[in-house]
């Protein structure tokens, strides 16, 4: 058994049950395996093995009460995963599939993800199983409240840092940063991101996610002799990324014919409308389903996979993890896909992930091309340390420039270590090499 194969055996019995988590794990250590023969310094240390263990898990009780005075109990997470290059950084996701697993995963890609911006921000995650949809205003601030009123005694703006995920938008951060003044007593403006903007949110930041994976697919589509100009474009889910990376992709010419939510897709052949969009889901906060009856040449489909059928240039998955299984990539690949960009976290499957590769597919992966969210959180937190705020243009050619580097670092690596092309490895090798010197040089902690 190699030395990877330990690892992950180790992994699995340390957390069973954890299947989300085992895949983030065995998708990047394989991949690092040239760099751990070329360097056996990292064995002596246990290198690897600290690196897949958080520093610390946090799991607590949240109970609220309801609109009919009943009480309801949640549970709460902070996992704080490695501080090797800075605070911990991560958002926090509210929804009822959220598990200690889920959150794990997302704490331990973050770690990459985060090292990639070159910012110095080390990883973390958090949430709850708390479902806020169908829930009151009134509701949602009392679970805020209560939830802060834990996780303030773990974070802080040089400990760790909070941001949104799905189900935490404006809204939540409000609720959650309001809670944690009252508490502190204390104005600290940069122990949470996503913020809005009469209290120290920056600018770019609600568009940031899917505009910076915009930027990374453009770089790599140049890479290879392509870019936007009409080519047919799908993207799962219609939060925040899929929204923000539908704007900027029509704006590079390109065409986006489906969206989907969690009930079901739409495709609307003459592009979709995305002010339509943005009114059903920024605010009315209804079902996709609800845009046929505005366009009445769009056509809607319960369920979720057959989106991937559809005939597409390029692909954004900015929904959820696991959106594109191997089935689905087997699909896009023999109706000629050109490109896949992971908007949302881990939204392939590792045999998706192999499939795409080996049939040469460009692919994006979440850790890099989804980094443009904590990316400009990073920056929001430069902001508020300086007490300045940077106009959305700043903060937008500064994300772009970020986005850029990322791409060129994920290149160079792969090329490095003679995957030409793999961009997924390469993502993770130039991640992974500045948190392991900061490991080294900081000793056995």
């Amino acid at each position: 058994m190699s030395y990877v194969q330990e690892i992950l055996e180790q992994v699995k019995k340390r957390n069973p049950g954890e299947a989300e988590f085992h895949q983030a794990v065995e998708e990047v250590l394989y991949s690092l395996e040239p760099i751990i023969e070329k360097h056996p310094e990292y064995k002596k240390v246990g290198l690897i093995e600290r690196f897949v263990e958080p520093e610390r898990v946090v799991m607590f009780r949240v109970p609220w009460l309801d609109d009919n005075g009943k009480v309801q109990v949640n549970r709460g997470f902070r996992v704080q995963f490695s501080s090797a290059i800075g605070p911990f950084k991560g958002g926090l996701r509210f929804h009822p599939s959220v598990t200690l697993g889920i959150i794990k995963f997302l704490g331990f890609e973050q770690i990459l993800k985060n090292s990639l911006t070159s910012l110095p921000i080390g990883g973390g995650k958090g949430g709850s199983d708390f479902d806020p949809k169908g829930k009151s205003d009134t509701e949602v601030m009392k679970f805020c409240q209560s939830f802060m009123n834990e996780l303030y005694r773990h974070i802080g703006q040089d400990l760790d840092v909070p941001a949104g995920d799905i189900g935490v938008g404006a809204r939540e951060i409000g609720y959650l940063f309001g809670q944690y003044k009252k508490i502190k007593n204390q104005y600290e403006a940069g122990v949470l991101t996503g913020k809005g903007l009469t209290y120290g949110g920056s600018l770019a930041r609600k568009e940031a996610t899917g505009f910076g994976l915009i930027y990374f697919v453009r770089e790599m589509l140049a890479a290879h002799g392509m870019d936007y100009k009409d080519k047919t474009v799908i993207i799962s889910g219609s939060g925040n990324v899929a929204i923000y990376a539908c704007q900027k992709v029509q704006e590079y010419g390109a065409k986006v014919i489906a969206m989907s939510d969690s009930s079901g897709y739409i495709i609307d052949e003459e592009g979709i409308n995305l002010d339509t969009i943005k009114q059903l889901k920024e605010v009315e906060r209804k079902r996709i389903k609800e845009y046929v009856n505005l366009h009445k040449n769009a056509k809607y489909f319960e369920g979720q996979q057959a989106i991937w059928h559809i005939p597409c240039d390029i692909a954004l998955p900015c929904a959820t993890q696991n959106d594109i299984n191997l089935e689905s990539a087997k699909k896009l690949v023999e109706n000629g896909v050109k490109a896949i960009g992971e908007g949302a976290n881990m939204p392939c499957t590792n045999e998706a992930l192999a499939y795409f590769l080996e049939h040469n597919v460009l692919l994006a992966p979440a850790k890099a091309a989804n980094a443009g969210g904590v990316a400009t959180s990073a920056l929001e937190m430069s902001q508020n340390s300086m007490r300045l705020h940077w106009s959305f243009e700043e903060v937008n050619e500064k994300l772009d420039q970020i986005m850029v580097n990322i791409f060129k670092a994920s290149k160079a690596a792969a090329e490095e270590y003679d995957m030409p092309g793999n961009y997924v490895a390469g993502a993770n090798i130039a991640g992974f090499l500045k948190v392991a010197d900061a490991m080294m040089a900081q000793g056995i902690v």
